[in-house]
Parts: structure tokens; C-alpha cells; sequence
């Protein structure tokens, strides 16, 4: 009996090592270096300088426009590709999901060098319309994770449901504002955080398309080449922060409706 406990207990011995190694120690130094100055002396100028700076203050307001302009964008394109796979009875409709999630299966890179060329043939210049070209970037990588989700929990729905509303007298758009909608509302906040915590970071499409640094990702990124280790780890501790409390707040809010799904109805 000892030993049976103990190899049950020791199987979760890696995972905590990794969890200490990967995660906490990271996170240590990331706080070591936030609330200290070049001589190792703890400061809270660090802090004071993310708020006061014009530099830091615009790139979180613009990488935050970027994201919440991605997000909605990605709603309203995977959720009725989601609707209709999931309710349709057509006989190849997995075959049409791979075909959305395919993109995900391709180098991030090799994607993103043929969007630019798309968006040069048809633009000319990538740096007339610079946020245009960022949500097209971002959409165009984020979308599947958008989708998915959705699809799942679509697919999840008790049919049931949208047949009693039926036979109650509810009408197509009735039912679908009443029952179906409010009972995808976790897949839809599984899917926002799926795409809009990525896209506050995502320095790559940026950079790629028309070598623009400003975005969070790229300013954390910059100081750190630097050499300014302290204001940038300040940055991403805040960054951190911000993506913690938009979790715990998805997390809460998603919660509540799965909660409340049969009192909606």
C-alpha cells in the first residue's frame, strides 16, 4: 500500500519540477529585475516610468485597440462559419473545418510572407494602411482558434432545447437570440481569450508586414536588446498582470452563463 501511494505521488514529481524550473523561478527574476535599478537597489521608478512615459502609455493603447479590433473581427467571421457547420447536415462538413484549421498546420512565417505579397499586389504600399493590414494579419492567423471553439461548442448544443422552442412558438430569429446564442456564450469567451491575449503581444505580424515595433511584444522586446533589462521586465510584469485579470474575468463571466444556460431558457 505505501509504495502504490508513493509512485502515485511521485508521478507528479516532474511536473512540479518543471512548474518551478519553467515558471516560478522565470517569474522571480522577472520580478527581481521590475523592482530594481542598475545597481540591484529596489526602486519603484520602474513602475512609475510605464505610467508617465508617452512611449509605453500609446503602445498599450494601440496594442490593446489592435486586439479588441482583431477579436471582434473574429467573432463575427467564425461564428457564422461555426453555426453553419455545426447545425448543417452536410455530409463533408469536416472536411470544410480542415480547410479552416489547415492555415494552422503551415509555417507561421511562410503564411504571413504570402499575405504581404497578397497586400503589396493589391495595396502597393503596406505602410499607407498599417493598422488595416495588422487586423488582416492577425485575423487571418487567428481566426482557426476562433473557430474551433465555437464549433465545439455548437456541436455540444441539445437540440432539444431549440425544438421546444419551437413547439413554445418562437420564431427562427427568436430561437437563436434566446437559446442558441446564450448557450454558445462559452465557446465564444473561450474563443475571445483564445485570440484577443495573442494579439496584444503578436510582434511578428507586425514586423513582418511593414517592420513596425509598436506593440507591446516589440517594446518589451527592444529594451531587452537594450540591455535595459528593469524597465522591460517592468513592462512584462504589467502585461502579465493585465492578461491575469482579462483570464479571471473570461473565466468568471464564461462560469455564469454555463451556470444561468437553463434559467435563459
Amino acid at each position: 500500500m505505501r509504495s502504490s501511494r508513493f509512485a502515485k505521488s511521485g508521478l507528479g514529481i516532474p511536473y512540479a519540477l518543471f512548474l518551478l524550473l519553467f515558471v516560478v523561478a522565470p517569474l522571480f527574476v522577472l520580478l527581481y529585475y521590475a523592482f530594481t535599478n542598475g545597481q540591484g537597489q529596489f526602486t519603484v521608478q520602474n513602475l512609475a516610468a510605464f505610467f508617465t512615459s508617452p512611449n509605453t502609455i500609446g503602445t498599450l493603447a494601440y496594442s490593446f485597440a489592435l486586439a479588441v479590433v482583431t477579436t471582434c473581427v473574429c467573432v463575427l467571421l467564425a461564428y457564422p462559419v461555426a453555426y453553419i457547420l455545426a447545425r448543417s447536415n452536410m455530409r463533408h462538413k469536416s472536411v470544410i473545418l480542415v480547410a479552416f484549421v489547415m492555415p494552422m498546420w503551415i509555417n507561421f512565417t511562410l503564411r504571413i510572407t504570402a499575405l504581404k505579397e497578397i497586400l503589396t499586389v493589391l495595396e502597393g504600399n503596406l505602410a499607407l494602411h498599417p493598422f488595416l493590414n495588422s487586423v488582416i494579419g492577425m485575423t487571418y492567423d487567428f481566426l482557426p482558434f476562433m473557430i474551433l471553439p465555437m464549433y465545439t461548442t455548437l456541436m455540444k448544443l441539445d437540440t432539444s432545447l431549440i425544438e421546444a422552442a419551437g413547439d413554445l412558438g418562437a420564431n427562427p430569429v427568436q430561437t437563436f437570440l434566446k437559446v442558441t446564442l446564450p448557450l454558445s456564450v462559452p465557446g465564444i469567451i473561450s474563443g475571445i481569450t483564445m485570440v484577443f491575449l495573442p494579439s496584444m503581444t503578436n510582434y511578428v505580424v507586425l514586423d513582418m508586414l511593414y517592420n513596425s515595433t509598436y506593440i507591446m511584444g516589440s517594446l518589451i522586446g527592444s529594451y531587452f536588446a537594450s540591455y535595459d533589462w528593469h524597465n522591460g521586465s517592468m513592462i512584462a510584469l504589467i502585461l502579465l498582470l493585465i492578461i491575469l485579470i482579462f483570464t479571471l474575468f473570461t473565466n468568471k463571466y464564461s462560469d455564469e452563463d454555463e451556470g444561468r444556460g437553463g434559467a435563459l431558457i
